[in-house]
């Protein structure tokens, strides 16, 4: 028993030992096995983490503000968060809809609830759940500096930023964002690039000091200046309102002031202007209308001119051609002027600048838009014509309503107006200003020449009136020739001025001096020239009366010609002739076949003191007057009777009497004396007695009503007192007194027949 005892002790000792060693061992293998202690944190930091998330709530429970960061540390003063790889969403009202930030770097102040993102961010806006960003709705922004407001949802920065859409793109100079609101502040240095709807993917690019754009009103606000512009087209204002189509996201409308707008295509440019613009596209953002608003302004230029509309308004209506908007109608309104301007060209001489007037006019463009087709004037109109070369004369033409037609290079073909005056301005000659040619018609029509644009051809029509100086003329209808510079009236024609009057079925004016031609049933009334004498047959103070089947005036009227049954009458005397010419320049009137003139005289009584007419009536195939010796020259057989008196010959000169400037006795045409050679016959005729004198000359003297035959062996038969004959025989028609003077070598004889 002594003896197990220390063998017990050992056991135990040796147990003991055992268990010491092992427990030592165990806590070897822990202390070993144990992980690592934490490093202290850095004094200005409570806590990092990784994978960090942070949600704030809104009042009905709904989320509104979400951050998760894949690094997370927190910072004790101030009071922020740095996280790295920033995943920010702001939810909307509806709870399906959120702004998504995602950044590299970002500063979480969650007392103040903003987050602030040094480096670049990536924010797309408008994300719904579940499905990729909606038509129209801006996509992606991209920008370093930005801030965001975890309680509003607002983001803002202050550096360049740039943003993609899906109809395009942008950047700015800084840039705020309110999802409240769905408002996008562009601050400065703006430009968005809108792509068309559809196929057409050409891009609007739209610039501005400053862009507001208001997603859920889908308009974009342009300050405090805009510009806009795709291809050809340029569109610059003092700011702007453009609106978005709600589905499509594509432009619309532009509203903008003080606007200017360029159009540029091969061969033509088109150029707008004015107070307040409104500019309406299509779906693919093509340019349908633009209205344009106080001190409206129009211009288009092409190779040929320059065409330019100022008015209060301008509306314009384009067609979409290809991948073009091309220009069809302008419409001005108010106080509109159109102005066309021919530019020089090497080919030929330029045309008038042409101006328009009106309170409305329409214009249609050509197929392309590049030329106008018409112009119409909705009320009354005024169009000038102002020279740009020596020749050309200006013209000025007032109507109630003008449609104006063109033809190639922009040149007016023709146009037409109602109601019509016309004033065309004349040179001055040697110095001295001349009066303007006035019309007045119901309806014009002028024509131009196609490849100079002159006017070549000018109609007016219906109660037609012109006037020029002292000069005036009349008609149903009236051409202008412009070459010649010739008016023709036609149909109830009437031209008078001081010297007279003419009426014709037609009548062609030359507006270069006072000449006219005048054709069918020709009247004309007419003052001879009253220099120098005068005599019965051209009086100086009678007007001149004539019917004939035509008249024609020269050398500024100096000289009148008559022809086809022509009749002249002044006073008491009457001319009728196939042709008779008036020179009043040489004061001379010829007359030729079948020529017949009249003289008429009042014979007083000696003794009852009354008054008798006396007609001297004078037949041949031509006559020639002179008025500087008042005698009328009968030739190619010559009849002339004269109360109880007949003469023929073969030629007949009639001496007419001054015309007396006694009362009453003013028409008088009196004839003093008579002439005439050439197988001379006179016979004169009473109940009493026959009287018939023959010879180669013979004269007769009214006053005296003395006969004196000569040459040819003069002989009278007297059915009285028979034949004599003689180398001169006198007698006188009103008693029987005969004297007849002979010479030694052939003395008188004499035939006394008796009772």
């Amino acid at each position: 028993m002594r003896r197990a005892r220390p063998l017990f002790l050992i056991a135990i000792l040796a147990i003991a030992g055992y268990l010491g060693e092992t427990y030592r061992q165990r806590m070897a293998a822990l202390k070993r096995d144990a992980p690592a202690s934490p490093k202290p944190l850095p004094n200005d930091v409570n806590a990092t983490a990784t994978d960090w998330h942070w949600e704030r709530s809104a009042g009905d429970g709904r989320p509104a503000v979400s951050v998760r960061a894949k690094n997370f540390r927190q910072i004790k003063e101030p009071s922020q968060f740095e996280l790295e790889k920033v995943d920010l969403k702001i939810y909307r009202k509806d709870n399906e809809t959120y702004d998504h930030v995602v950044s590299d770097r970002a500063v979480f102040d969650m007392a103040e609830g903003f987050l602030y993102s040094e480096g670049e961010a990536d924010i797309t806006m408008g994300v719904v759940k579940g499905e990729e960003p909606k038509a129209s709705r801006l996509v992606h922004i991209k920008s370093s500096g930005i801030r965001f407001d975890s309680k509003t949802g607002k983001a803002r920065t202050e550096r360049e930023a740039s943003f993609l859409f899906d109809r395009g793109r942008g950047r700015s100079v800084g840039a705020e964002y309110d999802p409240a609101t769905h408002e996008l502040i562009l601050n400065s240095q703006a430009e968005l690039i809108w792509h068309g709807h559809g196929k057409d993917k050409r891009a609007m690019k739209v610039q501005a000091g400053q862009v507001l754009y208001k997603e859920q009103e889908s308009k974009v606000l342009l300050s405090p200046w805009a510009k806009l512009s795709r291809d050809n087209m340029t569109l610059e204002g003092k700011g702007a309102v453009v609106t978005l189509d709600k589905e499509l996201g594509s432009i619309r409308l532009v509203e903008t002031t003080a606007a200017k707008g360029v159009d540029r295509f091969p061969g033509r440019l088109l150029e707008y202007a004015a107070d307040r613009l409104t500019m309406n596209l299509s779906e693919k953002s093509e340019v349908e209308k633009i209205k344009g608003q106080g001190n409206a302004q129009l211009t288009t230029t092409t190779e040929f001119g320059v065409t330019t509309t100022r008015t209060d308004q301008v509306d314009l209506d384009f067609d979409l051609q290809g991948n073009e908007s091309v220009l069809r109608r302008a419409l001005a309104s108010g106080k509109t002027v159109v102005e066309s301007k021919p530019l020089a060209r090497k080919d030929h001489l330029p045309a008038e600048t042409r101006l328009l007037r009106s309170e409305i006019v329409e214009m249609r463009m050509k197929p392309g838009g590049h030329e106008i087709d018409t112009l119409d004037t909705l009320t009354p109109a005024i169009l000038e014509f102002l020279p740009n070369r020596p020749g050309q004369r200006k013209r000025r033409v007032e109507g109630d309503r003008f449609h104006v037609v063109y033809g190639a290079e922009n040149h007016i073909e023709s146009f037409h107006t109602t109601q019509a005056q016309t004033r065309t301005e004349n040179a001055p000659k040697q110095g001295k200003p001349q009066p303007p040619a006035l019309t007045t018609s119901k309806e014009l029509t002028a024509q131009f020449a196609p490849k100079t644009g002159e006017m070549t051809r000018l109609e007016q029509s219906g109660d037609f009136r012109y006037e020029e100086g002292e000069r005036k003329a009349q008609s149903e209808r009236a051409l202008l020739d412009q070459a010649s510079n010739r008016i023709t009236l036609l149909q109830s024609a009437r031209v008078w001025d001081p010297t007279g009057s003419t009426t014709a079925d037609r009548i062609v004016l030359d507006q270069r001096n006072e000449d006219f031609q005048a054709d069918g049933n020709v009247n004309s009334s007419r003052l001879p020239d009253r220099q120098g004498g005068s005599s019965a047959m051209l009086s100086k103070d009678e007007p001149l009366q004539a019917k004939a089947a035509r008249m024609n005036t020269t050398e500024k009227q100096s000289l009148i010609v008559y022809g086809g049954n022509a009749l002249l009458w002044q006073g008491s005397s009457r001319l009728q002739a196939e042709h008779i010419e008036i020179d009043r320049k040489n004061s001379l009137l010829r007359a030729n076949g079948k020529v017949m003139s009249q003289l008429l005289e009042q014979k007083e009584d000696p003794k009852t003191k009354k008054k008798t007419p006396v007609f001297t009536l004078i037949q041949a195939p031509a006559m020639l007057y002179s008025d500087k010796e008042r005698m009328a020259h009968y030739t190619g057989g010559v009849t002339l009777r004269r109360a109880i008196l007949d003469v023929k010959a073969r030629e007949i000169k009639a001496f007419l009497k001054e015309q007396s400037k006694e009362k009453g006795k003013e028409n008088d045409s009196s004839l003093e004396k008579a002439s005439a050679d050439g197988a001379v016959v006179i016979v004169q005729t009473t109940p009493k007695r026959v009287r018939r004198g023959t010879s180669e000359h013979a004269d007769y003297f009214v006053d005296e009503e003395k006969v004196v035959l000569e040459k040819g062996e003069p002989e009278l038969q007297d059915s009285v007192k028979g034949t004599t004959r003689g180398q001169q025989l006198i007698y006188y028609s009103n008693d029987d007194r005969l004297l007849v003077n002979g010479v030694p070598a052939q003395p008188a004889v004499s035939k006394i027949r008796r009772k």
